[in-house]
């Protein structure tokens, strides 16, 4: 039987490249000029909120055991400027940020999870920081696909249970666990 901890890795690492798959199924729907549409000019774009996603997702697990989680190189405030990237400048970093994050989530031992890192200086346990990357980055990719909803209309593609299909779904999972 697994230990605790183990499952816990486990399970975060699943979540975490859930979160990661909704948002790219969001990717897959838009137009290249859709990553920098802005509702109004205090609201972030997809790509302001991908590149905040990917500086945060390098400075928290670069060193993530060692080193505090806001790194000096860090330029947070210019992640939330407009950068004129494209969609294939935008996928390599999101890539980046998210490989950082995942490798390093793998790379944890269930005897780390207890461990004390910083981030800005603030102890935390290294379970307790995890589960606040599994509140920060969701709330973001939450964003991403309210953005994409609002871009595509009636063209919106759900990913997960479209609306009026609760029924069709519960009956279709219901026929999979009698399989």
């Amino acid at each position: 039987m697994d230990s605790l901890g183990n499952i816990f890795l486990t399970s975060a690492i699943s979540r975490v490249n859930y979160y990661k798959i909704l948002a790219e199924r969001t990717f897959e729907q838009l137009e290249d000029r859709d990553f920098e549409w802005q509702p109004d000019p205090q609201s972030n774009s997809i790509a302001i909120i991908m590149q905040h996603m990917s500086g945060n997702m390098l400075s928290r697990w670069t060193g993530f055991l060692t080193e505090d989680g806001e790194k000096t190189w860090r330029s947070r405030d210019k992640e939330f400027n407009n950068q004129d990237l494209n969609r294939v400048q935008l996928m390599e970093i999101w890539e980046k940020g998210w490989s950082c994050f995942i490798n390093a989530l793998q790379s944890l031992k269930e005897e780390d999870l207890l461990k004390t890192i910083h981030i800005r200086t603030e102890p935390l346990i290294v379970a307790d920081a995890i589960n606040r990357q599994l509140a920060h980055y969701p709330y973001h990719v939450g964003q991403i696909v309210y953005i994409g909803k609002l871009l595509r209309g009636a063209d919106w593609q759900s990913l997960s249970i479209a609306k009026g299909k609760s029924g069709d779904y519960n009956r279709m999972m219901s026929e999979k666990q009698r399989r």
